[in-house]
Protein backbone atom coordinates (compact mmCIF):
# COMPACT_ATOMS: atom_id res chain seq x y z
CA UNK A 1 0.00 0.00 0.00
CA UNK A 2 1.42 3.02 -0.66
CA UNK A 3 2.27 5.70 1.96
CA UNK A 4 4.25 8.85 2.38
CA UNK A 5 7.44 7.07 3.20
CA UNK A 6 6.67 5.39 -0.67
CA UNK A 7 6.33 8.63 -1.92
CA UNK A 8 9.43 10.53 -0.25
CA UNK A 9 11.83 8.07 -1.68
CA UNK A 10 9.53 6.09 -4.12
CA UNK A 11 10.88 2.97 -2.92
CA UNK A 12 8.33 0.00 -2.08
CA UNK A 13 9.97 -0.79 1.80
CA UNK A 14 11.75 2.07 2.82
CA UNK A 15 14.89 1.64 4.92
CA UNK A 16 15.97 4.43 6.59
CA UNK A 17 19.52 4.51 7.35
CA UNK A 18 20.96 5.52 11.08
CA UNK A 19 23.52 8.00 10.64
CA UNK A 20 25.09 8.31 14.40
CA UNK A 21 27.09 11.41 15.56
CA UNK A 22 29.79 10.90 17.57
CA UNK A 23 29.73 12.06 21.49
CA UNK A 24 28.91 16.30 20.93
CA UNK A 25 30.12 18.88 23.28
CA UNK A 26 29.21 18.84 26.75
CA UNK A 27 28.83 14.88 26.66
CA UNK A 28 31.46 12.61 28.85
CA UNK A 29 32.77 10.70 26.20
CA UNK A 30 32.77 14.23 23.85
CA UNK A 31 36.45 14.43 21.76
CA UNK A 32 37.71 17.64 23.17
CA UNK A 33 41.08 16.91 20.94
CA UNK A 34 39.20 16.23 17.92
CA UNK A 35 36.20 18.70 18.27
CA UNK A 36 33.47 19.19 16.13
CA UNK A 37 35.73 18.45 12.90
CA UNK A 38 36.10 15.29 14.31
CA UNK A 39 32.21 14.66 14.56
CA UNK A 40 31.82 16.31 10.80
CA UNK A 41 34.30 14.24 9.20
CA UNK A 42 32.75 10.90 11.25
CA UNK A 43 29.21 11.75 9.72
CA UNK A 44 30.85 13.05 6.18
CA UNK A 45 32.23 9.67 6.11
CA UNK A 46 29.16 7.39 7.46
CA UNK A 47 26.74 9.08 4.93
CA UNK A 48 28.56 8.58 2.23
CA UNK A 49 29.11 4.87 2.90
CA UNK A 50 25.60 4.57 3.64
CA UNK A 51 23.99 6.69 0.21
CA UNK A 52 26.68 4.48 -1.89
CA UNK A 53 25.29 1.53 -0.76
CA UNK A 54 22.14 2.50 -1.84
CA UNK A 55 20.01 3.67 1.08
CA UNK A 56 16.26 5.09 0.85
CA UNK A 57 17.09 7.87 3.39
CA UNK A 58 19.06 8.35 6.50
CA UNK A 59 18.40 9.98 10.05
CA UNK A 60 20.84 11.99 12.14
CA UNK A 61 21.27 11.21 15.88
CA UNK A 62 23.13 11.80 18.75
CA UNK A 63 23.46 8.12 19.60
CA UNK A 64 26.84 8.69 21.43
CA UNK A 65 25.20 11.25 24.21
CA UNK A 66 25.93 8.40 26.65
CA UNK A 67 24.60 8.59 29.35
CA UNK A 68 21.60 9.27 28.04
CA UNK A 69 19.02 12.37 28.97
CA UNK A 70 15.29 12.64 28.53
CA UNK A 71 16.36 16.81 28.19
CA UNK A 72 18.84 17.17 25.49
CA UNK A 73 21.86 19.81 26.63
CA UNK A 74 21.57 23.28 24.66
CA UNK A 75 24.94 22.36 23.46
CA UNK A 76 23.70 19.26 22.10
CA UNK A 77 21.21 20.84 20.22
CA UNK A 78 23.44 23.44 18.94
CA UNK A 79 26.29 21.16 17.58
CA UNK A 80 23.21 18.74 15.69
CA UNK A 81 22.05 21.80 14.04
CA UNK A 82 25.55 22.88 13.24
CA UNK A 83 26.74 19.28 12.02
CA UNK A 84 23.30 18.36 9.92
CA UNK A 85 23.58 21.96 8.52
CA UNK A 86 27.26 21.39 7.07
CA UNK A 87 25.88 17.98 5.18
CA UNK A 88 23.23 19.48 3.54
CA UNK A 89 25.12 19.76 0.38
CA UNK A 90 26.41 15.99 1.11
CA UNK A 91 22.90 14.29 1.34
CA UNK A 92 21.26 13.18 -2.05
CA UNK A 93 18.29 10.89 0.25
CA UNK A 94 15.55 12.28 2.10
CA UNK A 95 16.71 13.30 6.00
CA UNK A 96 15.53 12.71 9.42
CA UNK A 97 16.74 13.98 12.32
CA UNK A 98 16.63 12.41 16.40
CA UNK A 99 17.63 14.06 19.31
CA UNK A 100 17.76 11.72 22.28
CA UNK A 101 15.38 11.55 24.34
CA UNK A 102 13.51 15.00 23.71
CA UNK A 103 11.09 15.52 21.64
CA UNK A 104 10.61 19.19 21.44
CA UNK A 105 14.54 20.02 20.67
CA UNK A 106 13.93 16.81 17.83
CA UNK A 107 11.54 19.06 16.87
CA UNK A 108 13.65 22.23 17.08
CA UNK A 109 16.63 20.65 15.07
CA UNK A 110 14.54 19.17 12.30
CA UNK A 111 13.07 22.74 11.50
CA UNK A 112 16.31 24.48 11.79
CA UNK A 113 17.48 22.01 9.20
CA UNK A 114 15.08 21.50 6.74
CA UNK A 115 14.62 17.70 7.63
CA UNK A 116 11.15 15.89 6.54
CA UNK A 117 11.20 13.77 9.70
CA UNK A 118 11.56 12.86 12.89
CA UNK A 119 11.44 9.97 15.05
CA UNK A 120 11.04 10.04 19.06
CA UNK A 121 8.88 8.87 22.27
CA UNK A 122 5.94 11.52 21.52
CA UNK A 123 3.63 9.39 23.62
CA UNK A 124 3.69 7.05 26.83
CA UNK A 125 4.69 6.34 30.42
CA UNK A 126 7.89 4.20 30.93
CA UNK A 127 10.05 3.51 34.28
CA UNK A 128 13.32 2.35 32.79
CA UNK A 129 17.58 3.31 33.00
CA UNK A 130 16.92 6.76 32.34
CA UNK A 131 13.93 6.77 35.11
CA UNK A 132 10.34 8.02 34.80
CA UNK A 133 9.82 9.04 31.30
CA UNK A 134 6.04 10.47 30.63
CA UNK A 135 5.50 12.07 26.96
CA UNK A 136 2.31 13.41 25.72
CA UNK A 137 1.76 14.13 22.03
CA UNK A 138 -0.26 16.90 22.31
CA UNK A 139 3.12 18.94 23.83
CA UNK A 140 4.71 17.69 20.88
CA UNK A 141 2.05 18.78 18.18
CA UNK A 142 1.64 21.98 19.88
CA UNK A 143 5.30 22.72 19.50
CA UNK A 144 5.50 21.72 16.29
CA UNK A 145 2.68 24.19 15.53
CA UNK A 146 4.41 26.99 17.09
CA UNK A 147 7.51 26.39 15.21
CA UNK A 148 5.93 26.42 12.21
CA UNK A 149 7.37 22.89 11.66
CA UNK A 150 4.41 21.00 10.20
CA UNK A 151 5.82 19.76 7.60
CA UNK A 152 7.99 17.34 9.53
CA UNK A 153 6.39 13.90 9.70
CA UNK A 154 6.21 12.73 13.39
CA UNK A 155 7.64 8.98 13.64
CA UNK A 156 6.18 7.73 17.09
CA UNK A 157 8.52 4.51 19.12
CA UNK A 158 5.64 3.04 21.06
CA UNK A 159 7.76 0.64 22.64
CA UNK A 160 10.34 2.36 24.50
CA UNK A 161 13.97 0.88 24.61
CA UNK A 162 15.71 0.75 27.85
CA UNK A 163 12.50 0.86 29.41
CA UNK A 164 8.83 -0.92 29.83
CA UNK A 165 5.62 1.00 30.39
CA UNK A 166 4.72 1.63 33.23
CA UNK A 167 1.21 0.63 32.62
CA UNK A 168 1.77 -2.46 29.92
CA UNK A 169 -0.84 -2.93 27.71
CA UNK A 170 -0.58 -5.50 24.53
CA UNK A 171 1.31 -3.77 21.91
CA UNK A 172 -1.77 -3.82 19.32
CA UNK A 173 -3.95 -2.61 21.29
CA UNK A 174 -0.99 0.50 21.97
CA UNK A 175 -0.76 0.52 18.45
CA UNK A 176 -4.70 1.31 17.76
CA UNK A 177 -4.87 3.63 20.77
CA UNK A 178 -1.84 5.78 19.18
CA UNK A 179 -3.66 6.23 16.07
CA UNK A 180 -6.88 7.30 17.49
CA UNK A 181 -5.72 9.57 19.97
CA UNK A 182 -2.30 10.66 18.80
CA UNK A 183 -2.05 11.34 14.69
CA UNK A 184 1.26 9.87 14.10
CA UNK A 185 2.48 10.12 11.27
CA UNK A 186 4.17 6.20 11.48
CA UNK A 187 4.90 4.20 13.42
CA UNK A 188 7.85 1.96 14.66
CA UNK A 189 8.48 -0.79 17.03
CA UNK A 190 11.39 -1.91 18.67
CA UNK A 191 13.46 -4.79 20.53
CA UNK A 192 14.58 -4.18 23.99
CA UNK A 193 17.77 -2.45 23.49
CA UNK A 194 19.43 -1.26 20.70
CA UNK A 195 20.54 -3.84 17.91
CA UNK A 196 18.23 -6.26 19.33
CA UNK A 197 15.92 -7.01 16.86
CA UNK A 198 12.03 -6.19 16.88
CA UNK A 199 9.57 -9.60 17.55
CA UNK A 200 8.04 -10.67 14.41
CA UNK A 201 4.79 -11.92 16.24
CA UNK A 202 4.63 -8.06 17.69
CA UNK A 203 5.17 -6.33 14.83
CA UNK A 204 2.69 -8.52 12.42
CA UNK A 205 0.07 -7.66 16.13
CA UNK A 206 0.80 -4.20 15.09
CA UNK A 207 0.05 -3.76 11.58
CA UNK A 208 -2.74 -6.04 11.84
CA UNK A 209 -4.60 -3.73 14.57
CA UNK A 210 -4.23 -0.61 12.72
CA UNK A 211 -4.86 -1.98 9.45
CA UNK A 212 -6.48 0.66 7.33
CA UNK A 213 -5.67 3.57 8.44
CA UNK A 214 -2.77 4.58 6.61
CA UNK A 215 0.04 4.85 9.19
CA UNK A 216 2.73 3.07 7.45
CA UNK A 217 5.00 0.82 10.07
CA UNK A 218 8.90 0.32 10.73
CA UNK A 219 11.07 -1.91 12.02
CA UNK A 220 12.64 -0.02 14.79
CA UNK A 221 15.84 -1.89 16.20
CA UNK A 222 17.83 -4.86 15.28
CA UNK A 223 16.90 -4.87 11.33
CA UNK A 224 19.69 -6.97 9.51
CA UNK A 225 20.38 -9.68 6.52
CA UNK A 226 19.46 -12.17 8.25
CA UNK A 227 15.97 -11.02 9.36
CA UNK A 228 14.55 -8.81 6.97
CA UNK A 229 12.82 -10.66 4.74
CA UNK A 230 10.69 -12.25 7.55
CA UNK A 231 10.14 -8.64 9.22
CA UNK A 232 9.26 -6.24 6.30
CA UNK A 233 6.14 -9.17 5.76
CA UNK A 234 4.70 -7.23 8.47
CA UNK A 235 6.13 -3.53 7.83
CA UNK A 236 6.12 -1.12 5.55
CA UNK A 237 9.84 -0.32 6.01
CA UNK A 238 12.89 -0.34 8.91
CA UNK A 239 15.09 1.88 10.63
CA UNK A 240 18.86 0.76 10.81
CA UNK A 241 21.79 1.08 12.27
CA UNK A 242 24.09 -1.07 14.01
CA UNK A 243 24.11 -3.94 11.77
CA UNK A 244 25.63 -1.58 8.73
CA UNK A 245 28.37 -0.88 10.85
CA UNK A 246 32.15 -2.38 10.73
CA UNK A 247 31.39 -6.11 12.72
CA UNK A 248 27.99 -4.81 13.20
CA UNK A 249 28.89 -3.17 16.11
CA UNK A 250 26.79 0.16 17.03
CA UNK A 251 29.56 2.69 17.61
CA UNK A 252 31.63 1.48 14.63
CA UNK A 253 31.76 3.34 11.49
CA UNK A 254 29.20 2.18 8.64
CA UNK A 255 30.14 -0.37 6.10
CA UNK A 256 29.29 0.15 2.71
CA UNK A 257 29.65 -3.45 2.44
CA UNK A 258 27.26 -4.41 4.39
CA UNK A 259 24.63 -1.36 3.23
CA UNK A 260 24.70 -3.09 -0.32
CA UNK A 261 24.16 -6.35 1.07
CA UNK A 262 21.13 -5.00 3.16
CA UNK A 263 19.58 -3.31 0.42
CA UNK A 264 19.87 -5.77 -1.89
CA UNK A 265 17.78 -8.03 -0.17
CA UNK A 266 15.58 -5.93 0.72
CA UNK A 267 15.10 -5.07 -3.23
CA UNK A 268 13.77 -8.48 -3.31
CA UNK A 269 10.93 -7.79 -1.00
CA UNK A 270 7.71 -6.36 -2.33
Amino acid sequence: MANWLTDMTGAPKTIIGMVHLPGLPGTPIYDAKGGMQHVRDWVKRDLEALQAGGIHAVMFCNENDRPYRLDADVASVAAMVDVVASMRSEVSVPFGVNVLWDPKSTLAVAKATGALFCREIFTGAFAGDFGLWVRSAGDAFRYRREIDAENVKLIFNINAEFAAPIAPRPLGDVAKSVVFSSMPDALCVSGPITSQAADASGLAEVTGAIKGSGVPVLVNTGFKVANAVELLQFADGAIVGSSLKVDGVTWHPVDQARVRALMDVVATVR
